[in-house]
Formats: structure tokens, C-alpha cells, sequence
């Protein structure tokens, strides 16, 4: 059975190979357009959860209790 972190990276492979895909179709119409954006914006999330895992829980618990400012589109990016 796979952990948290091999499903994560797993699927994080899965959409590069469909983007690899529709990257060589490209015949730029708008629901292609569409769909990858929708997949490199789920790789970004996912890639963000990948990086969560690997942070401290003690770190994580302090971070909850210190009131923190709403997640951008943009903090997934970094």
C-alpha cells in the first residue's frame, strides 16, 4: 500500500504525461487551453501538499495558532 507522499508523487507524474501530451497537439483551441491550465494548477497544489508533508509537526502546530493571512493563487507557485 502506497503512503500519502508516493500517491502524491504519483499523480504529479500522471499530469506531466497528459501534459506532455496535449503540448504536442497544440492546436490551440480554447477547451485544450482550458485543460491545461486546469492541470498545471492541479500540479501546483499537489506539488504544495508534496512540500507540506515534509514540514515539521511541531512547526505546524505553532502555525496554526498564530493567526495567518488567506492563501493566494500565487503561494502554490513558489
Amino acid at each position: 500500500m502506497m503512503n500519502k507522499k508516493q500517491q502524491i508523487e504519483k499523480r504529479i507524474q500522471q499530469i506531466e504525461l497528459q501534459l506532455k501530451k496535449l503540448s504536442q497537439s497544440s492546436s490551440g483551441a480554447e477547451i485544450e487551453e482550458c485543460l491545461l491550465n486546469s492541470l498545471i494548477m492541479q500540479k501546483a497544489v499537489l506539488k504544495q501538499e508534496l512540500k507540506d508533508l515534509s514540514k515539521k509537526p511541531v512547526l505546524e502546530m505553532l502555525k496554526k495558532i498564530v493567526p495567518r493571512k488567506e492563501k493566494l493563487i500565487c503561494d502554490y507557485f513558489n
